[in-house]
């Protein structure tokens, strides 16, 4: 049993340096180059011998696109307890996986009233264009024109960012609309 054990500890231990690839290049009788995966015959001039290993490159779960899009035009969404509309605003954002920053209305009043001049919601700004009022085909344009996906990429969520009064105070902006966090 201790045998068997110890067997597969040498094939574990022998595996590792069997995922990377052997690779040997050198110059035949003939003058042709070569590039194989076999030993060189023993006739061969100029043999080099290279380890190729595996090459991931890491990407982003995020499409370019809508990095781009997170980056150039921030989504800020104002609202309250204001029934149907606020729940369709927010539902709407999270299908298309549009990540915002919420801001309460009711908290921040005199901000919304600056901002717009009175305080309707659900209140949509992405980048420097607001919307006021839950219309989805009007929030589809905004979207849309802003380079947000329809549907949300595959394993993407929208991300909220909940603003507080004392966050609002602390860190005022020259547009108006605060920047949503990638996620």
């Amino acid at each position: 049993m201790t045998r068997l054990y110890l067997l597969a500890l040498a094939a574990v231990l022998t595996a590792g340096p069997l995922s990377a690839a052997q690779l040997y290049r050198w110059v035949d009788d003939s003058g042709k180059v070569e590039w194989r995966d076999t030993p060189p015959p023993a006739t061969a001039k100029n043999v080099e011998q290279r380890n190729v290993s595996s090459n991931t490159i890491q990407t982003s779960t995020v499409p370019y696109s809508m990095q781009q899009a997170i980056k150039n035009f921030p989504v800020t969404l104002w609202v309250f307890d204001c029934g149907d509309p606020c729940v369709k605003a927010r539902g709407h954002l999270a299908r298309r996986g549009v990540p915002y920053t919420e801001r309460n209305a009711q908290k921040e009043l005199d901000e919304l009233k600056k901002l717009i001049g009175g305080t309707e919601v659900p209140l949509l700004i992405v980048g420097s264009k607001q919307f006021k009022g839950y219309i989805e085909g009007d929030w589809d344009t905004l979207l849309d024109s802003a380079g947000y996906p329809r549907t949300a990429p595959p394993g993407m969520k929208a991300q909220v960012q909940a603003k507080s009064v004392t966050e609002a105070a602390a860190k005022p902006t020259s547009s108006g609309a605060e920047k949503s966090q990638q996620p």
